[in-house]
């Protein structure tokens, strides 16, 4: 199976979640809770379901933390290592369950 990010679907609507946050800045302070708010759960929802599965999602909202500059580079490497190991460890783990049910 395609990593979530070797997606089209998923590039195009992760493109469309970082213009819609650079649009929504310009959005009225006293709607931050309303639409600008709700408008960025809506788009980030996209990408995040395609991602599908916990794992994956926490990786692309790491990603995008780095993407949208709340988070450095750097701090984000150790958990998206630590998302790598825990995918092939859970790899691993389905193979034994799958496995086993033969």
């Amino acid at each position: 199976m395609q990593h979530f990010r070797e997606l089209r679907v998923w590039q195009k609507s992760h493109e469309l979640v970082l213009k819609l946050y650079q649009l929504t800045k310009r959005f009225p302070a006293d709607e931050r809770f309303g639409l600008t708010s709700q408008l960025r759960r809506a788009a980030v929802s996209v990408p995040t379901n395609i991602a599908e599965g916990s794992l994956s999602e926490t990786e692309y909202l790491v990603m995008l933390s780095c993407e949208l500059g709340y988070l450095q580079r750097k701090d984000a490497e150790g958990p998206l290592s630590e998302i790598s190991e825990i995918a092939r460890m859970l790899y691993a783990l389905r193979c034994k369950v799958e496995a086993g049910q033969d």
